[in-house]
């Protein structure tokens, strides 16, 4: 009798503990969702900020081709032309 109760007992357990899981997972997507839906507003907005005030869009844009016009060319070298030293 004492071993039939402990199993009711550790079934409940189980239960309450799968339920516990589960409502938690519930809030961890509903977490996750509102995440991701505030990284893309914040995503958003700063790209309207950045419309409305022209003066700094314009020398952030002008910054990167200025740079990557200075930076030297990167070019194909075959493995084969690359030859170790001998020692």
């Amino acid at each position: 009798m004492v071993l039939w109760a402990l199993t009711v007992l550790a079934l409940l357990a189980a239960l309450v503990a799968l339920t516990m899981v589960r409502r938690q997972a519930r809030r961890l997507d509903a977490l996750n969702q509102s995440y991701w839906e505030l990284r893309y507003d914040y995503t958003r907005l700063r790209s309207q900020v950045a419309r409305l005030d022209p003066g700094e869009p314009e020398a952030a844009a002008a910054a990167p081709p200025a740079a990557a016009a200075a930076a030297p060319a990167v070019t194909f070298v075959p493995l084969s032309s690359i030859r170790k030293k001998e020692s």
